[in-house]
């Protein structure tokens, strides 16, 4: 497996920057039915809370990290990760892809 980084955006929106730090072990799960979004994979912490949503912007895709689009058929349904680094309304995160 190779890994790869990725940018978490929306930790404001469900005030996941109040709790998630380095370090911290994450799950990523493709979002099937997300209605904005074809490729929109949703970031869970540990024990199971909505953190965020993997960035999918020009605009909120870090420089050197992975968007969603890129990383979607890098990975399974669900893949492991864990918080690199946290900002203010978004994190850079390590993620497991399987190809």
């Amino acid at each position: 497996m190779d890994q790869k980084f990725i940018t978490i955006n929306h930790l404001d929106l469900f005030d996941s920057t109040e709790f998630i730090k380095t370090g911290d072990q994450i799950t990523l799960k493709k979002d099937l039915n997300n209605p904005y979004d074809d490729e929109a994979i949703v970031v869970k912490s540990a024990s199971g809370i909505k953190i965020g949503y993997v960035a999918n912007s020009v605009c909120t895709v870090a420089r050197g990290t992975y968007s969603a689009g890129r990383i979607y058929d890098q990975i399974d349904e669900e893949a492991e990760g864990r918080i690199c680094f946290v900002l203010e309304e978004s994190a850079i995160a390590s993620v497991k892809a399987s190809q």
